[in-house]
């Protein structure tokens, strides 16, 4: 199997995000994906190569043109104010405020995110951009007759919806990804997501549209991040009605639990007849992994 990697992600590396009530360290940092690749060419799956790049046209078919000109702007009106921590919200339009859009920089911030757990670096912008070429260079394999390509991508994309970053996410590589399939012909995609945390941002970004199926298996957002979406009575809506199913899974939940959404997920993907398969494969339900919840505290990944 082709592997698609670019050592661009190590240009983020953010120092601080905001949980449990404190700054911490950041739990998403580059080892993460430097240990996924040394396991790759440890167990001999394939060639890894390095990403083409599309430029930012397949970008703006998932995100909006002024979301993307402020995340890759924003880093150099940050150090304006004489900065040199990480870019991070501190207030976001909730209920009873206005959506409009400020003029400050810390104001525009969190009108473009969700969480206080996307910190933006000097480099966050360049190791987002070659994610998502990462993706669609993994996307022309597969358009050009490969049977399947595994994306490294880095940072991670499945929170990211169109005008919004979070969850260490910023750019929606499987939503990317899925979108040039159809550009190039493809009729129906479905995306399968088995992270442990529901992919909110690719739901939002297809939750209308009958030409991508959306699955997704995960802790159930009652105690789970992102806690607001991913409940299993989403379907879709307009066009994107009958097109979206969460299988929303409580805590503690075994193999036995997990396998048997995995079936009800893949029989839905069956019977939509997909031309492609999209899967947004986080691997945080590995029994050990820090993001998942204990007890009542829980990490976004």
């Amino acid at each position: 199997m082709l592997t698609i990697y670019s050592d661009d992600h190590h240009l983020h590396h953010g120092r601080c995000e905001l949980m449990d009530g404190q700054l911490m360290p950041c739990f998403e940092m580059p080892s993460r994906a430097d240990h996924v690749l040394q396991r790759v060419k440890a167990r001999e799956l394939g060639p890894v190569q390095a990403p083409l790049d599309f430029g930012l046209a397949p970008l703006q078919r998932i995100h909006s043109r002024d979301y993307l000109d402020f995340f890759k702007g924003a880093w150099q009106r940050w150090t304006e104010y004489d900065q040199d921590g990480d870019l991070l919200p501190y207030t976001w339009p909730a209920r009873t405020l206005r959506r409009v859009m400020p003029t400050s920089l810390h104001g525009q911030l969190g009108y473009y995110s969700f969480d206080g757990g996307a910190p933006i670096t000097a480099g966050t912008w360049q190791a987002a951009y070659s994610a998502a070429q990462v993706a669609l260079t993994a996307q022309a394999a597969i358009a050009q007759g490969a049977h399947s390509a595994f994306a490294l991508c880095r940072p991670p994309g499945h929170h990211a919806a169109s005008d919004l970053m979070g969850g260490y996410c910023y750019l929606n590589n499987a939503a990317i990804a899925a979108q040039a399939f159809l550009d190039q012909g493809c009729k129906k995609i479905a995306i399968l997501d088995v992270d442990y945390h529901h992919g909110n941002g690719t739901q939002s970004i297809f939750y209308a549209r009958s030409d991508v199926l959306f699955t997704s298996i995960h802790g159930h957002p009652e105690a789970e991040f992102p806690f607001f979406l991913g409940y299993a009575d989403e379907h879709g809506e307009g066009e994107g009605a009958g097109f979206n199913f969460n299988y929303p899974l409580p805590a503690g939940s075994g193999w036995q639990a997990w396998s048997a959404a995995l079936e009800q997920a893949c029989a839905e993907i069956e019977r939509y007849a997909a031309d492609i398969i999209v899967v947004s494969l986080g691997v945080d339900t590995f029994k050990d992994d820090l993001s998942r919840s204990s007890s009542s505290t829980a990490r976004t990944t």
